[in-house]
This record gives structure tokens, sequence and C-alpha cells, in this order.
């Protein structure tokens, strides 16, 4: 009885200078890839997503299929670009297939403005499907 007291006051002053450890979860965003070529997220007129440098999100996509798609079934895509070169940035190429998916991604540790472009030739519309992604300090 007594070591089990004991055992129990070492587990709990353990507890107590350890302390609780809380994992931050991602924020979820989410967004529509749509039939008219569209990128959308609810209440945005104009779609914009806005991070932190570095922020761990759930960026959950659902997608439909628009006039065309892939050969592997993507009937949209995902390239995050830096706007001041047009480069890709690394982890930020996704393909979507019809249906809803979820992707664990960092915000780029960069501040700035970039953008996100479909990569699929979805349709005649292709061009227009992109949104602006902006990354704070």
């Amino acid at each position: 009885m007594t070591q089990v007291l004991f055992r129990g006051l070492v587990v709990a002053g353990l507890l107590i200078a350890i302390g609780p450890r809380v994992v931050a979860q991602p924020r979820v965003i989410e967004l529509a890839a749509d039939r008219d070529s569209r990128y959308r997220i609810a209440g945005q007129r104009a779609p914009e997503i806005t991070v932190k440098a570095g922020e761990q999100i759930l960026l959950r996509v659902t997608a439909r299929k628009a006039k065309s798609w892939n050969r592997d079934g993507s009937v949209h895509g995902f390239s995050l670009l830096r706007a001041k070169d047009r480069s890709k940035v690394e982890g930020w190429d996704l393909l979507f297939k019809p249906g809803t998916q979820e992707f664990t991604l960092t915000a780029p540790t960069e501040p700035g403005e970039y953008e996100a472009v479909c990569t699929v030739v979805c349709s005649e519309d292709h061009e227009g499907m992109h949104l602006k992604f902006v990354v704070l300090p």
C-alpha cells in the first residue's frame, strides 16, 4: 500500500514538473475547387487565404469535376507560386480527385504575397482558376 502511494506521488510530481503538453491542432481551411473552374471559399467573393509564416494548416478541399480532367482522375490542381518570381513553393503542388480530400501543410516561412493556381487543364476557363495567398510575419 505504501509503495503504491509512493508511486502515485512520484507520478503526480512528474506531471506537475513537466506540465501539460498542449499540441496545437492545425487550422482548417475549407476550399472548393468547383466545376466552373473556380476556387471558392465560403463567405468570400474573391477567394483569399491568409496564414502566418510557418503556420500548420489543414487544407480541406472539395473538388468537383469540370469539363476535362487528367488521365489519373485528377479534376483540379493547386500549386503555390511566389508572386515576385512565379517560382513554385516546395510541398505545395497538389492534385485533387472528385470528392473531399485533406492535406496537412506548413505555410511558407517567407512573408509576402503568393498565388495559388490550378495545374490541371480543367476547362476552357482554366486560366481563371487562381486565388490570392498571403503569408503574414
